[in-house]
């Protein structure tokens, strides 16, 4: 494994072209009651936005995420949190998979964690916010926040707000739509009178539809790895390094594994990675990232910068019940006097 140095800049900014595995057409990403993020340049180019900052979030985060919402058994030792829901649900979940990681109703609402964080995090209400001491936090107990950004708004006041540390997003260039559509076919009755008596729902019958994918004479996966900002945290040596490897593993993984966005949207990198900040720097292999992170978590763990690798808490579960609709009856009739 050669010696990797990490770069002495603010950021390291990466680049890789894109290609669809077959054909030229995919489908972009789709936002509800908006669609595709399409939008124009100055000079007229029209551009596309295939994958979003929060999506290829998701996915990068996947790449530590092994069996049973735990950690694969090559990264065991970083610090996250397991759940084990008991109540109305017998299932777990984990920081590595919700959606707001730490900040999740099932992970906060734990009141010995929450007094734990606090105390680490030098957290108290009314009190001025010490981001060292959160970062340093955070790092103890669930490592992927740090590095993905976490806000916790279920904390007290909300005031823990930390932006992400590495983030990506797929753009396509001088984009065209490709149209075409299908039909959803009945074989027993067209027309979706024959249904089923306990099921009434209008899902019967021949359905036609249009499908909107794309072309782009350019597509661009970019990646940002804010150095500055997990510098400005005062940590340790090891555990800043260890964040470095993790973030370059994480885009690593996405360029080789994660490139199938959606039915109709797979990609393989064209060439190879660019670096575009800073010049002249190399990027390690999986497999030598793979044996830093190992090493540097081998090290934080020395120094008992990482937390119980799964800290593990119990979270009891109710079911919400669905309020009534208002009783028809009761509404005063629309020519009432007030």
């Amino acid at each position: 494994m050669e010696i990797f140095n990490i770069p002495k800049g603010n950021r390291i900014l990466f680049e890789a072209e894109l290609k669809p595995i077959q054909g030229e057409r995919f489908q972009p990403t789709g936002f509800a009651d908006v669609g595709a993020g399409t939008f124009v340049l100055p000079d007229g180019r029209r551009k596309l936005l295939v994958e979003s900052v929060q999506s290829v979030a998701n996915r990068m985060e996947s790449a530590l995420i092994g069996d049973d919402n735990r950690l694969k058994p090559e990264f065991e030792g970083l610090s996250y949190i397991h759940v084990q829901l008991t109540g109305e649900s017998k299932s777990q979940t984990s920081s590595l998979v919700e959606a707001h990681r730490i900040n999740s109703p099932f992970i906060i609402s734990d009141e010995s964690f929450r007094q734990k964080f606090c105390v680490a995090a030098e957290y108290e209400k009314g009190k001025l916010l010490d981001w060292k001491r959160i970062a340093k936090a955070l790092f103890y107990y669930d490592i992927n926040s740090l590095l993905h950004g976490v806000f916790l708004a279920n904390l007290e006041d909300g005031r823990v707000k930390v932006a992400r540390a590495v983030s990506g997003f797929i753009e396509a260039d001088n984009v065209r739509e490709a149209v075409s559509g299908g039909v959803k076919n009945n074989p027993l009755d067209p027309t979706g009178t024959l249904r089923a008596a306990n099921y009434d729902k209008d899902v019967y019958g021949n359905v036609p539809y249009q499908r909107v994918e794309y072309t782009a004479e350019k597509i661009m996966a970019y990646f940002l790895i804010d150095l500055g900002l997990l510098r400005s945290y005062k940590l340790e040596p090891e555990a800043f390094e260890l964040l470095v490897n993790l973030s370059l593993y994480k885009i690593q993984f996405f360029l080789s594994e994660g490139l199938r966005l959606r039915t109709a949207c797979s990609f393989a990198v064209e060439g190879r990675i660019k670096v575009a900040e800073p010049d002249g720097m190399a990027i390690p292999s999986m497999e030598d990232l793979t044996l830093l992170i190992q090493r540097g978590i081998e090290k934080c763990r020395q120094k008992e910068l990482l937390g119980e690798s799964p800290l593990e808490i119990v979270t009891n579960t109710k079911i919400k019940k669905k309020e009534n609709s208002p009783d028809k009856a009761a509404v005063a009739p629309s020519d009432s006097t007030e």
